[in-house]
């Protein structure tokens, strides 16, 4: 494929010495186009197609430093070589500081044409990587304000996705709850009110990533005080007036939160139902970081495990607390020396990959 030559603008009042800078760069594979001053050489710039400007310091009117000034205002402007017939180095230094791509001391005959065609090719490089890496950062900036879109679209959605699924499970829980008060039974006021609980474990989730600066994390504290809210609100809302919250502002991923939640859930209304067989006491639930794992307890000073024997059980709720604490890779304990129930649960805030858990079955 045959491409262009580039073009050179010599700008020069010495007119034999444009000649001999036309032939010899012509020679050379340049296309040359003279101009015989600083304004004329503008005036053409301003027409367009130049790929490179070679640029003699002293000229009439604008002389090379003024000309070069007005060159690198221009957007876009194409390398300059400086050309000049003095030997002070502070001309250079005061060229290049000014944007001229090179430096070339002329004479009158001609033979700094070699370091002219020279200086120009190098330029031209200069000027294509220039634009190369321009392009390649500017593709950069436009792919990172792309992710930053999308990532802000998402976030979004997900909110949004949040919103709603925490508003849909809401409103069952509040159906579960309006059930669960004109229940007549015992049992199914009960059942219906574990069921609630459930829900609004889930439902809390959602609405914590809705209102939660991160879509990543929730943080543990401001969770479950709201769980203990919709809990206190429950049908048995008047058994759970002494429950109260210790909890660190842990932030952790939304799934284990929704294990911890459901667990919470479990054990209060475990307490609720056996711990104090008269009616209400203290239950306490209580949440700290310890040596790198969390520590959860639910804690009552009703009468014990022994005591809370019911024929009537389905084990449903152990079920549930034994596979969520599964999902957590948590170990379970009773406390041995706490008078009433305290069960303790330790576990990893993230979870180990790979790993096995090991769990120990609540007695």
């Amino acid at each position: 494929m045959n491409h262009a030559p580039p073009t050179l603008l010599y700008i020069d009042d010495d007119e034999a010495l444009a000649r001999l800078v036309e032939r010899g760069l012509t020679r050379a594979g340049f296309r040359v186009i003279h101009a015989a001053g600083g304004d004329q050489g503008l005036a053409r710039l301003a027409q367009g197609g130049i790929d490179a400007v070679a640029l003699d310091q002293y000229m009439p009117g604008l002389d090379g430093l003024e000309t070069l000034e007005r060159i690198m205002a221009i957007p876009d402007a194409p390398p300059v070589v400086f050309v000049t017939a003095s030997q002070d180095s502070t001309i250079a230094v005061t060229a290049l500081k000014a944007g001229a791509a090179d430096y070339l001391v002329k004479d009158v005959k001609g033979d700094f044409i070699p370091l002219l065609q020279v200086a120009v090719r190098g330029a031209l490089k200069q000027a294509a990587l220039q634009r190369a890496r321009d392009e390649a950062e500017a593709e950069v900036r436009a792919s990172r304000d792309r992710y930053a879109a999308l990532a802000a679209e998402r976030e979004v959605l997900l909110r949004e996705v949040n919103h709603r699924v925490g508003n849909s499970l809401q409103i069952i829980a509040s159906l579960l709850h309006l059930q669960a008060n004109s229940a007549a039974e015992a049992d199914v006021k009960a059942a219906l009110t574990n069921a609630m609980g459930r829900v609004a474990a889930v439902a809390q989730v959602h609405r914590r990533l809705y209102t939660s600066h991160d879509l990543k994390s929730v943080l543990l504290n401001q969770y479950l005080e709201a769980l203990l809210e919709d809990l206190r609100r429950s049908a048995e809302g008047n058994r759970m007036s002494r429950l109260t919250l210790s909890a660190e502002p842990i932030e952790i991923d939304p799934d284990r939160a929704v294990a911890i939640g459901i667990i919470v859930n479990e054990l209060v209304m475990n307490a609720v139902k056996y711990a104090y067989p008269d009616g209400a006491g203290p239950i306490d639930v209580a949440l700290r970081s310890d040596d790198g794992q969390l520590v959860l307890s639910i804690s009552d000073d009703g009468v014990g495990l022994s005591a809370r024997a019911d024929p009537r059980s389905t084990g449903m709720g152990q079920q549930i607390v034994t596979a969520m604490a599964n999902k957590l890779e948590a170990r379970i304990a009773r406390d041995p020396v706490h008078q009433g129930t305290r069960i303790l649960l330790r576990f990893p805030r993230t979870p180990a990959m790979g790993s096995k858990s090991a769990i120990a079955a609540a007695g």
